[in-house]
């Protein structure tokens, strides 16, 4: 079977009658030129030792090699070969924290949109790996399921802010109940779960959650954003300005602190690790390369036909007739040329 890899090339073929054209031309306005500079019989006697078959052959090969050339960029493909490609990745769930408390300003610009970058820095980086988002805060639920459309996941990624979950607060343990169901029925050998939050839970499920991660062998990585100290939650009005800080019931200025203890006992407990997010954001460089270092799983194996790429044969030619067309000489012998010339 024969196909060119860059048949969009084919169109240089139109440069060739172009071409022709205007060495004719070129071989007309120097005929018009030798006329007007004597008479006709003088020049023809002048011009003997001009070979005329050696310039027409000159013509005729660089015409060929400009050919030859235009094919080779084509990328000229025939005979074929049967090769195994293999495609191997994991699964990732990242649990991202939509509770008020992420909006907190000790890290610039928020503990929320640093989060965010941090998560579509990571998609950035991954090659055949499947990712997914679930949103949390009071409750969870799965806003991306497992893809391999990257483009996707940042949509999706991009609307998650803390009004798509009605209910606030942190339950961080119905957050690894929905990330752990997330991942489905396949080996769990591959599954990798990134959990980014404050680590404020008020809800106390977690023990439980974390030790179904342990049983279906999935890795915890906790990501910590916030300070340990407590910082104010600021407040906004409809038209998102800042009105203020969040306050309880009693007018006092309601504070979030970043737990570190309940995340570091999650990523322990499951063989992941723990980071802490800061503002340089090195901690969240450091994770993405641990995981995308990992070796995942073969997910794909397919027989698929390769062409053999022949542009060389064609280059080899062209290159050879334009040698060719160096040595070609344009005039004859001086031996045949003087005889006759006066009498």
């Amino acid at each position: 079977m024969f196909r060119f890899g860059l048949d969009t090339a084919l169109y240089l073929y139109l440069l060739v009658p172009v071409l022709l054209l205007a060495l004719w031309v070129a071989l007309r306005a120097k005929r018009r030129a030798m006329e007007r500079f004597g008479d006709s019989r003088l020049l023809e006697q002048l011009a003997r030792g001009v070979s005329r078959s050696g310039q027409a052959a000159k013509v005729v090969l660089l015409l060929v090699t400009v050919i030859l050339l235009i094919t080779a960029l084509a990328r000229p493909q025939f005979g074929t070969r049967v090769e195994t490609v293999r495609r191997e990745g994991m699964d990732i769930v990242v649990a991202l924290d939509l509770s008020n408390s992420m909006l907190a300003e000790d890290i610039t610009p928020n503990r929320l949109e640093r989060a965010k970058l941090a998560v579509s820095q990571l998609i950035d980086r991954l090659e055949g790996d499947r990712i997914g988002l679930v949103a949390f805060a009071g409750e969870a639920f799965v806003q991306c399921p497992l893809t391999v459309d990257y483009a996707a996941a940042k949509l999706f990624l991009n609307a998650m802010e803390p009004d798509l979950i009605p209910v606030q607060g942190t339950d961080l343990g119905a957050a690894l109940s929905v990330a752990l169901d997330a991942f489905g029925q396949e080996s769990s050998q591959y599954r990798v779960l990134v959990v980014i939050t404050d680590g404020e839970d008020h809800e106390g499920q977690i023990d439980d959650a974390t030790d179904r991660a342990v049983e279906l062998g999935v890795r915890a990585f906790t990501v910590g954003f916030g300070s340990t100290e407590g910082v104010p939650i600021p407040e906004f009005d409809n038209s998102g300005r800042r009105s203020g800080f969040k306050r309880d019931a009693d007018g006092n200025v309601i504070t979030t602190s970043l737990d570190e203890a309940t995340l570091i006992q999650i990523a322990d407990r499951t063989g992941g690790a723990y980071y802490r997010a800061s503002a340089r954001g090195s901690e969240l460089r450091a994770l993405a390369d641990e995981i995308t270092s990992m070796t995942g799983r073969e997910i794909e194996a397919q027989q698929v036909t390769q062409f053999e790429e022949q542009y060389q044969i064609f280059l080899g030619a062209a290159l050879f007739l334009l040698f060719v067309e160096v040595v070609v000489p344009e005039r004859r012998r001086l031996a045949s040329v003087w005889k006759g010339r006066f009498r």
